[in-house]
């Protein structure tokens, strides 16, 4: 009943950038905080980022002050910018959405995107 669709990724060399987007789309009532989580092989998942409906973001500290999380909450979309992007950024970024469904008002904390691929080269 909410579909998340990831957008952006690719193979970039080190020091590059790339954007990631995220759209949610489905029986939304309203979006509380939005974000981005990543999965490298072998490592379990980690938060990146994470932007509230109010604005107030987080970040990873790993990301700190190269990455940049906005929201359009008119649109139900979020944006991960990634710059000065290192080789250990490399992972399967996963867009997530605390979602409140419209129909029954039930608030579910767990939805995800079908993740994309970064990959950056040394």
């Amino acid at each position: 009943q909410v579909q998340l669709v990831e957008s952006g990724g690719g193979l970039v060399q080190a020091g590059g950038s790339l954007g990631l987007s995220c759209a949610a789309s489905g029986n939304i009532f309203s979006i509380n905080a939005m974000g981005w989580y990543r999965q490298a092989p072998g490592k379990e998942r980690e938060l990146v980022a994470t932007v509230r409906s109010g604005g107030g973001s987080i970040y990873a500290d790993s990301v700190e002050g190269r990455f940049t999380i906005s929201r359009d909450n008119d649109k139900n979309t979020v944006s991960l910018q990634m710059n000065s992007l290192k080789p250990e950024d490399t992972a399967v970024y996963y867009c997530y959405a605390d979602i409140v469904i419209l129909t029954t008002m039930q608030r579910l904390y767990n939805n995800w995107g079908q993740g994309t691929q970064v990959t950056v080269s040394s």
